[in-house]
């Protein structure tokens, strides 16, 4: 026996009488190490099959880890009997009735507005979506660039965009993700049609808060790239979620509006119980130069895409007037759902 094994067999007798919960285990491993037919007894007895220089190092190094080990042993056994004394002491000082009925737990939900985006991915799971996920931090290329919204574009004012202090030479600047539309070009990288997708997550804008608006908001992205996809799909695709939402009698609304990476572009409204229009999200037919950019051949392949958010169809679904409720951690407010 070489004095590594010997040294291994000392880490695996240390570690296992650390593990001894009682004096029952560590007896058990007194037997399994120390005991007439435990492992350093036999490695004793072996001895005599060494030469005999080789037999008096490691006679010397396994008689002292066997004083070593029982030294442990008995540190160990004060140890559970000093537990064992405290713990009787303990449950005659603190004795309870243990028939008297425990305290109730208060039982935790999920968040309004996780429940609506699971709505959300339910309804378009059920009509072939799959559900994909991008990065909130994310840069200017894909946010703005690739999206046919160049620097100094008009239409970068329509989103209030929060920067990130990050310079290196040779990157591209990084942002807080304005909308979930970046995600489109990036599925469209890795990704051929048929497409069919919806990509929700949070978004941030640097804008002033009221009861509608938020600094941050649960947005749901839509995509759809194939082969003799018209209007018609996508409207009949959004009429459907709606209906599914919030009913089959809810009235829709298409109107024109412009978005720069569609062509045409539309917003969707619905007809309230109060019997006003409220415009629930932005879609239209992706534009060419984006299909084409993706490297996928226009004249071949159409598609659609919406963006959607989700704290609107909270709000009408549950009767909730102010946007702000949802992200104040106030209990009075989610304890209702």
């Amino acid at each position: 026996m070489a004095l590594q094994e010997l040294d291994e067999l000392r880490e695996e007798a240390l570690r296992g009488l650390a593990s001894a919960a009682d004096a029952a285990a560590a007896e058990q491993w007194r037997l399994a190490f120390l005991g007439r037919s435990g492992k350093l007894t036999m490695e004793l007895r072996a001895l005599r099959d060494l030469p005999l220089e080789e037999r008096r190092s490691v006679g010397a190094a396994a008689n002292a880890l066997k004083r070593e080990l029982e030294g442990a042993l008995e540190e160990r056994q004060a140890v559970l009997q000093a537990v064992l004394r405290r713990g009787e002491a303990g449950v005659a000082a603190e004795a309870v009735d243990v028939t008297l009925p425990a305290r109730a737990l208060p039982r935790g939900h999920l968040h309004p507005m996780t429940l609506m985006r699971r709505s959300v991915e339910r309804i378009f799971g059920a009509m072939g979506f799959a559900v994909v996920e991008g990065p909130e931090v994310e840069w200017e290329h894909y946010n703005f660039e690739r999206l046919r919204i160049p620097k100094d574009h008009p239409a970068r004012d329509m989103w209030d965009t929060l920067w990130i202090d990050y310079e290196r030479e040779g990157e591209r600047p990084l942002l807080l993700r304005t909308h979930t539309s970046p995600m489109q070009i990036r599925f469209m990288e890795t990704h051929a049609p048929p497409i069919r997708v919806i990509v929700p997550g949070t978004c941030y804008r640097y804008e002033a808060t009221d009861a509608t608006h938020e600094w941050m908001l649960t947005q749901v992205e839509g995509l759809v790239i194939d082969e003799g996809i018209t209007f018609g799909h996508l409207k009949g695709t959004l009429e459907s979620f709606v209906h599914r939402l919030f009913g089959p009698n809810v009235e829709t609304r298409f109107r024109c509006d412009y978005f720069p990476f569609v062509e045409p572009g539309a917003e969707l409204a619905i007809r309230w119980r109060d019997g006003r229009w409220l415009e629930m999200l932005g879609a239209g037919m992706v534009h060419p130069e984006i299909i084409e950019a993706a490297g996928f051949d226009p004249d071949r392949y159409t598609g659609f895409a919406f963006g959607m958010g989700i704290e609107r169809f909270a709000m009408l679904r549950y009767g909730i007037e102010d946007i702000r409720d949802f992200y104040q951690n106030d209990l009075r407010f989610l304890e209702q759902f």
